[in-house]
């Protein structure tokens, strides 16, 4: 049975471990070292490859993402078996999917956040490392065997460096992926594209042509009628074109992008490649191969028009294939056929977008006063970084979730679904015993991550690991004072870039206006900002060279 204060689960206000909130460690290493009275339930000698397990019973309170897909339950094989392993409790304090970030934010300005924080998104975490409310993670580094041997086997320093703040450190464990694993893309009805005797796009302007046909045919339909339009307008198309043009939009918006030939940073919304990338999402419009709605409509109507034939193309990624469109088509189309294609290819050329650092968790300070800090660490090590836990965490139980062959290659058993892989299942991977949980299971390995993936969805794999990794960019962390300082210009021209990009693209502002659009940005601040940015960069580099 889960710990008796597992009832608090459903109020994210609940009560927490009575400790003393204190401020983010000094730049002292004896500080971050002198942890003699922090060892409670630490194991002496936890090193790469090592089970953990507490020397006594520990519970940890940890904030929870509660998935709509699947409800967090009490009775989930998870809970028990990661006691029966660690001796460690996991105390989730659950608030709901659609408003963890708002919570999280209320939780840890109150005092009241629990001690361990996942599911943040870089640079999510720079919003509370000036009130000293999370603690510098860098500093515990030789805590966690497991993380720091895969930031070295895997060479992520630069995407590590890139986590640092004005200080030199960082605040965010984040997964970390051994290569980049893309999966959102464009679906397609297939039987669409066979029927007009199209081939696979292989570029956007590929797509757009494979787009012109449809609509050809069908000239009383949008083609391209798409999802995500909140909490930003097509968050996730924009989110494909912006890289594929080399720049950032929709989901991945940040407001400075590197230029590789200048050696410095240029404003994203008013970059030559975001202009691009405007006029392109404009012709789609203008030339009624996307539906304007796209950028206002909610997904359910947006599955509803390519369940009932009135769109063939959508973004999305595997699990929205396999559990919402195919499902949906079943019932209405069954002659249809849907398929992802490789990303489309745009002027960044042949670049596989996905970043290898994935969302991480934080640490409230808090934590540091408790006597089973080191015990923490290594239990977090264990559970987000070892073979063993990242296997865990994606799989479940080995000879009852899933089996090994003598190559070591994983497969489900069949009495359990994740990805449409046995659909009559009578048990869910996810929603029957808590495995593959987004809070707990990201990163690792190909053959891990990629573990569960069709035949169908290694093949788009083969063609993405083909291409080159988009490049990481400098590091520029922010002082205090500049933070915040950009933090009162950041929404403002967010808000002013997403609401043009809406205009440009629907035709309600005319893409002749784009240079007064600039010089709107530029009142708002962009030159500041964007000066600002490269300062820390240039600051950064003098001092790490």
């Amino acid at each position: 049975m889960l710990h008796k204060t597992w009832r608090r689960v459903a109020i994210a206000t609940a009560g927490l471990l009575a400790l003393t909130v204190t401020t983010a460690c000094s730049d002292d290493p004896g500080e971050s070292t002198d942890l003699a009275e922090n060892r409670v339930g630490a194991m002496a000698n936890y090193g790469v490859g090592d089970q953990f397990k507490a020397t006594e019973a520990l519970s940890f309170s940890t904030l929870y993402n509660n998935h709509t897909f699947y409800p967090l339950k009490e009775d989930w094989l998870f809970w028990s078996e990661l006691t029966k392993r660690t001796n460690v409790k996991i105390e989730p304090v659950a608030v709901p999917l659609s408003d963890y970030e708002q919570k999280r934010s209320l939780l840890i300005g109150a005092g009241d956040a629990p001690l361990i924080i996942p599911k943040t998104y870089h640079p999510q975490e720079d919003a509370f490392v000036s009130s000293g409310a999370i603690l510098p993670v860098s500093d515990y580094l030789d805590l966690m065997p497991n993380l720091k041997d895969k930031i070295a086997k895997w060479n992520l320093k630069p995407e590590i460096d890139n986590l640092r703040q004005a200080d030199g450190k960082f605040y965010l464990l984040p997964g970390l992926h051994e290569k980049p694993t893309q999966d959102y893309t464009v679906l397609v009805r297939t039987d669409i594209m066979q029927e007009l005797n199209l081939p696979t796009p292989k570029t956007w302007d590929d797509l757009y042509a494979v787009l012109k046909a449809m609509k050809a045919k069908y000239p009383n339909i949008y083609p391209y009628s798409d999802l995500f339009s909140k909490p930003n307008p097509t968050g996730a198309l924009l989110n494909l074109l912006g890289s594929a043009h080399g720049t950032y939009a929709g989901w991945d918006y940040q407001h400075a992008t590197w230029d590789p030939a200048a050696k410095k940073y240029t404003y994203t919304g008013s970059s030559e490649q975001y202009k691009q990338m405007v006029t392109f999402l404009h012709k789609l419009v203008a030339e009624g191969l996307l539906d304007p709605e796209s950028f206002t409509q909610t997904d359910d109507q947006a599955r509803q028009k390519l369940a009932n034939g009135k769109s063939f193309v959508v973004t999305g990624n595997a699990q929205t294939l396999v559990n919402n469109h195919r499902p949906d088509l079943a019932k209405t189309l069954p002659n249809a056929k849907m398929a992802k294609i490789p990303l489309p290819v745009g002027p960044a050329g042949e670049i596989n977008p996905f970043p290898r650092l994935e969302n991480g968790i934080m640490i409230s300070t808090k934590a540091r006063e408790s006597k089973n800090f080191v015990a923490m660490m290594q239990f977090i090590d264990w559970l987000w970084y070892s073979d063993a836990g990242l296997e865990f965490a994606r799989w479940g139980i080995e000879g009852t979730t899933f089996t090994k062959d003598a190559s070591g290659k994983r497969s489900l058993v069949p009495g359990v679904d994740f990805l449409g892989l046995h659909p009559t299942a009578p048990k869910h991977l996810q929603k029957d015993f808590g495995f593959q949980n987004g809070v707990f299971a990201y990163g690792g390995s190909p053959d891990l991550v990629r573990g569960f993936f069709s035949p169908e969805e290694l093949e788009f794999q083969k063609v993405m690991d083909a291409r080159k990794p988009r490049e990481v960019p400098p590091p520029r962390p922010f002082t205090d004072e500049e933070r915040e300082q950009v933090s009162l210009w950041e929404t403002p021209l967010k808000d002013f870039v997403t609401q043009n990009t809406l205009k440009f693209a629907l035709g309600q502002r005319p893409l002749t206006e784009w240079d007064a659009y600039v010089a709107e940005l530029k009142a708002k601040n962009s030159e500041q900002y964007i000066d600002v940015v490269n300062k820390a960069y240039e600051r950064f580099q003098k001092k790490n060279g």
